[in-house]
């Protein structure tokens, strides 16, 4: 509830716990300052609880009940910025309940967004709050429906570390989600994916789907809290089994892009500060504005001088790809085509993961010695089978390890998946168990890269970084030719 004075008396108002959803399929479009019916017997419970903190106002009565609609974004943050879809459209939305508190810095930042344009600005971090960040099945009439419930409760919850949404899930699976959910994985929401965090294990999982109450709530984050949680030492172990073994970390729910034609080259060589022009080649990259400050973080992969995948993180997905389509010049022959859907990401990592790969492609039919360091080298992209499949295989790490990033069908997945950790587990058998492969989450995977240097945009990196600040400016090649945008900035 709150409180305070209005023309000589006190206005009281107050916040459900559970919303109602409202004009979900549309707002009319003459209303505007209005008013809507209220409903009694759902408001009077929280009604008498907010008039209880002033005991005077049950007797006195009220002179008007007003009741109106608010809106609220899915994840709590305002909706602000060029639209993708539309050039020069730019939107100033979702304000949670307290438009008038933020009206003010929301429409500088609106202001200095529209006249900056695609120069760059740096004034203030818009990563969390971008309208590019959000995605078209958010927009459905029954995932707003589901998720406007939630979020009013929630925008004067205590903000707990590891809190998760769980309204209007799940959205996205990765093709193997069933695969992970026997393995006692405990999903957080990754832009609409149901990503694994960390794992209980198989038996665990097993007590689940039996019913048990102990292994439902063991597999769940809470309860929530500012200490360390029950699932830490898990975390621990995953770290661990990563950095002394092998670990598989699914990360289908990464943003794909196939970017084809005779001039695909050019346009991300000039995006890129990084030279992408090497084939069969895999580059960690920038992508800065004229102001030389950063738009994206992520890898391009030179598959054959005119086919390139260019992979991102999940919250960058939109803004990616409009970045893209929007530097394609008028006479460019370039087409960017999203995969993300169309291929699982499956990322093996770890100092024995070598020996797991080498294992991997000897029960497929291989020879040995396919991922040696003189056949498939640091940055390498190579094309191996397991079981049936076919699959694009990057020589890269987000851990500090030696590892593989695996880009798989969707329609061979799981068949990949089983041929994987079949062979794993014949080569632990054999090994000793010197040779295994363990299953690792999403927390092993911040604490893995954190440990190691490696940045996450968004989190450690944001638009108001330049890429020397960010100690980045070993992607930079400030010798090709053409440079890239940004170039003259940094120097």
């Amino acid at each position: 509830a709150y409180i305070r004075p209005e023309a000589g008396g006190l206005m009281v108002g107050l916040f459900e716990s559970q919303a109602a959803a409202w004009q979900v399929g549309g707002i009319p479009r003459d209303f505007s300052f209005g008013e809507i019916s209220p409903d009694w017997d759902r408001m009077a419970p929280y009604l008498e609880a907010a008039m209880g903190r002033v005991p005077a106002t049950l007797e006195t009565g009220a002179k008007k009940f007003f009741c109106g609609p608010e809106s609220f974004a899915p994840d709590l943050a305002p909706i602000v910025g060029e639209v993708p879809e539309v050039d020069g459209y730019y939107v100033a939305a979702g304000m949670n309940s307290i438009g008038i508190l933020t009206g003010g810095g929301i429409g500088r930042l609106l202001a200095e967004l529209i006249t900056s344009g695609r120069g760059g600005y740096r004034g203030m971090d818009v990563t969390g709050i971008n309208v590019a960040r959000l995605q078209p099945y958010q927009g459905t009439p029954a995932y707003r429906a589901a998720r406007v419930v939630e979020s009013l409760g929630q925008v004067y919850a205590p903000h707990y570390p590891h809190h998760q949404m769980h309204t209007a899930r799940p959205a996205k699976l990765s093709p193997i989600h069933s695969r992970l959910e026997a393995q006692g994985a405990c999903f957080r929401e990754v832009s609409g994916w149901e990503g694994a965090d960390w794992f209980a294990g198989k038996e665990v999982a097993e007590r689940v789907q039996a019913g048990d109450e102990d292994a439902i709530a063991g597999i769940s984050v809470g309860p929530l809290g500012w200490g360390r949680h029950h699932w830490f030492d898990t975390w621990a172990e995953e770290h661990s089994e990563c950095r002394n073994h092998a670990a598989f970390i699914d990360m289908s729910f990464m943003s794909k892009f196939l970017v084809q034609g005779r001039d695909a080259q050019d346009l991300l060589n000039q995006l890129s500060t990084a030279d992408v022009s090497p084939q069969e080649t895999i580059t960690y990259t920038q992508w800065l504005n004229p102001l030389g400050t950063l738009e994206a973080d992520l890898t391009v992969t030179n598959l054959d001088g005119e086919t390139f995948l260019v992979v991102a993180t999940d919250t960058m997905h939109r803004h990616v790809e409009a970045w893209m389509k929007r530097h394609i010049g008028s006479e460019a022959f370039v087409t960017v085509t999203d995969v993300t859907g169309g291929f699982a990401q499956f990322n093996v990592q770890g100092p024995k993961s070598r020996a797991v790969m080498e294992a991997v492609t000897l029960a497929s039919g291989g020879t040995s010695g396919t991922f040696s360091d003189d056949a498939f080298p640091f940055r390498a992209v190579r094309e191996v089978n397991i079981g049936y499949a076919k699959v694009l295989c990057t020589r890269i790490t987000y851990v500090g390890e030696l590892g593989y990033e695996l880009f798989v069908p969707v329609e061979f997945s799981v068949p990949v998946y089983d041929a994987i950790f079949a062979a794993a587990v014949e080569a632990e058998e054999s090994t000793g168990g010197d040779v295994r492969l363990r299953h690792a989450g999403l927390k092993a995977l911040g604490s893995l890269r954190m440990e190691k240097g490696y940045r996450d945009y968004g989190h450690d990196l944001d638009n108001t970084d330049t890429i020397l600040e960010a100690g980045l400016g070993f992607t930079c090649d400030f010798d090709k030719v053409g440079g890239f945008i940004g170039r003259d900035a940094v120097l």
